[in-house]
């Protein structure tokens, strides 16, 4: 198998720098509006900030990939002090909670770094995290070139199965096929 150069790109979180403002999540979710900026719906960002207050914790995570499998660890961990739950920490949109899910269709949302045309210099929520807890890099990885990676379509279609059933995926895809 051939390895092949990519470029990664990933947000860095600074936990202790979050205030819990949720600004990410506004222009996140403003950003992915269709027509954009038409709409403000933290339900639809992908990226949230935990928050517990009275506990002083703000910690923003940021979608990552669609899991079918519903993990089973609910360890907590102190980290300076501070309880964390496993889930804080978990970037996937998976069956057993509804985050990163959109919340009409429940289809997986995973962050996408704002890519656009023109790209841009850094997401959105980077740029509009005033308190510098989100910071964007980009490194060069060497990485196997061996298998295809399913698109935006076939994890839609999946989840829609998963959620639906075979059947009525199929059902209405033959009705909408008609109109």
């Amino acid at each position: 198998m051939a390895k092949v150069k990519k470029i990664v790109k990933s947000i860095t979180i600074d936990a202790d720098k979050c205030n819990g403002c949720k600004a990410c999540e506004v222009i996140c979710s403003s950003w992915h509006a269709t027509p954009r900026y038409s709409s403000n719906n933290p339900a639809r960002s992908r990226i949230r900030i935990v928050r517990l207050p009275l506990r002083d914790i703000y910690l923003p995570v940021y979608a990552g990939e669609y899991t079918e499998a519903e993990c089973t660890g609910r360890d907590k961990y102190i980290i300076d002090g501070k309880e964390y739950n496993e889930c804080d920490f978990c970037r996937a949109s998976c069956p057993s909670r509804t985050l990163f899910k959109e919340p009409d269709s429940g289809l997986p949302l995973k962050c996408d770094m704002c890519e656009e045309t023109p790209a841009l210099d850094q997401p959105k929520c980077v740029e509009w995290c005033h308190a510098e807890a989100l910071i964007f890099v980009e490194r060069e990885e060497e990485v196997e070139d061996d298998q295809p990676q399913l698109g935006d379509v076939e994890i839609g279609i999946g989840a829609m199965i998963d959620k639906h059933g075979l059947q009525q995926v199929l059902d209405t895809l033959a009705r909408m096929s008609k109109a």
